[in-house]
């Protein structure tokens, strides 16, 4: 019970004020230094093709995946290429806290013919880096994400942005990070150390391997380096590319 408590408590602030940006508020800090380097990681990830498209997502809520998905977005925005942070959370958006942001129109009002490609796209503080907010919460979030809007929406931006980051909802409770996962380059799965179960992480990867999705590898959120071995140890040897830590609580 506790644990559950915590969980939800981290989940609600984050959707009342948004996520902590580190790499902005403090980018010399060793947090902001891990984002880069998983940033380099993810670069160097793929000889065949370049990663232009990824999916951040978790396997259960309040575990990280928009700090991750944010912060990634805000060192890639650094490092002076063009960026684009889509909040695809569609059921529980936080991107436009997190940047202040309006949340009138955005992802869900684009793809269900309500609004324009040009009125979804905001630009943010961050020189280089751009937002498509979540818009109104839909009704059917599944049905939006695996339309035909979505597939020709990555098209256009792929033409206009360096790189595009999609914040997805967690993997195991419902299916829209596997929708957009199946589209991406590439995945990354945020595990917080200590909280997330082995079998639910085991579980979270399955799913995406059902959509032939390419998962990159995956970000240990609320890292400990004394901790590793133990909790983790016999299952990061799997089929899929090694871990990062990142040692950030929100």
């Amino acid at each position: 019970m506790p644990l559950f408590r915590k969980k939800r408590k981290v989940d609600n602030e984050s959707l009342k004020y948004g996520v902590s940006l580190v790499s902005v508020t403090d980018p010399s800090s060793v947090v902001a230094e891990q984002f880069r380097t998983i940033r380099t990681n993810i670069q160097f990830s793929s000889v065949e093709k370049k990663v232009q498209s990824l999916v951040v997502t978790s396997a259960e809520p309040s575990e990280g995946k928009s700090t991750v998905s944010s912060n990634l977005a805000v060192v890639w925005a650094k490092q002076n290429e063009k960026v684009l942070l889509i909040d695809a959370d569609l059921r529980r958006p936080t991107a436009h806290r997190t940047f202040n942001l309006l949340n009138a129109a955005g992802l869900s009002s684009y793809l269900s013919n309500n609004a324009v490609y040009e009125e979804i796209i905001q630009e943010t503080e961050v020189p280089n880096l751009s937002v498509i907010s979540s818009g109104p919460i839909p009704p059917n979030p599944a049905e939006l994400l695996n339309s035909r809007h979505i597939n020709t929406l990555i098209e256009r931006l792929k033409d206009e942005y360096d790189i595009i980051i999609f914040d997805a909802p967690p993997i195991n409770t419902v299916t829209d990070a596997q929708l957009l996962a199946s589209k991406a380059d590439g995945v990354i799965l945020v595990v917080p150390q200590g909280i997330a179960e082995k079998g639910s992480v085991t579980h979270a990867v399955e799913q995406l391997n059902k959509v032939h999705a390419k998962v990159l590898g995956t970000v240990m959120n609320r890292f400990k380096a004394d901790k590793a071995p133990g909790y983790y140890g016999g299952y990061y040897g799997g089929n899929y590319g090694g871990y990062y830590g990142v040692d950030d609580k929100k």
